[in-house]
């Protein structure tokens, strides 16, 4: 007589499939032991690459903060060759020096504005223009000012539709910007230069309502009105 075959209880059921996983990963293992071996190795490497890049990245951003604060002040005075350059006999590094080691940091992405400025205060546009464009950090603040910094020279070379569209990525950049109200006067200055004048309006419109008691606000009423002649 057949004896009656056991219940399996869902206790037993998990233990068996917990035994039957196992070997299936022992075997597994077992049976492709360089392939796993080489993939756990990539990852360590992998790991270790990232561990060292981002405290390479930290190292970075703290050298070039510290080197940019001794070169700001030969920026603050005006002396923009001197900052460019550095000052060997005050061991003060440049700006140039300072984008040249530590461009992919924070802190060397914002010696690139620094720089761009001061080829733009040299009148070396082409250079100013470079290093705006070139600015990849992830401050707003400054990701506005690389834009302002386009406009402006687009607009020095007569090219009004791009110093409209600079402001205007400017502008929108960082609402609490206290600069956002002259973005938006140079964009709209702009945009009534090329006969947009619907935009200039709406960006008018904008910085009076938003910002009433800014430094620009006196000349709003005049761009409003000059973009309403036909």
């Amino acid at each position: 007589m057949l004896k009656p075959r056991k219940k399996i209880t869902k206790k037993e059921l998990k233990q068996d499939k917990l035994v039957t996983g196992y070997f299936k990963t022992v075997d597994f293992l077992r049976n492709n032991r360089k392939i796993v071996s080489g993939t756990i190795t990539g990852l360590v490497i992998a790991t270790i690459v990232v561990i060292a890049y981002m405290n390479n990245m930290r190292s970075s951003n703290t050298k070039a903060a510290t080197e940019l604060s001794q070169v700001l002040n030969l920026f603050d005075g005006g002396a923009y060759q001197v900052a460019i350059n550095g000052d060997p006999t005050q061991n003060i590094p440049g700006l140039k020096s300072i984008v040249e080691n530590y461009g992919g940091s924070e802190s060397g992405q914002q010696a690139k504005i620094y720089l761009a400025d001061c080829y733009y205060y040299l009148g070396n546009y082409a250079e100013a223009l470079k290093y705006f464009k070139d600015y990849g950090g992830g401050d707003k603040f400054l990701q506005a000012s690389a834009y302002a910094g386009e406009a402006e020279i687009y607009g020095l070379r007569n090219d009004y539709t791009k110093a409209a569209d600079y402001y205007d990525r400017a502008a929108s950049r960082d609402s609490k910007n206290f600069l956002t109200p002259q973005y938006l006067l140079g964009a709209a200055r702009n945009y009534i230069k090329i006969g947009k004048k619907d935009r200039a309006l709406a960006l008018l419109d904008r910085a009076k309502k938003d910002f009433p008691n800014s430094p620009y606000a006196s000349n709003l009423d005049y761009y409003i009105a000059q973009a309403k002649i036909e």
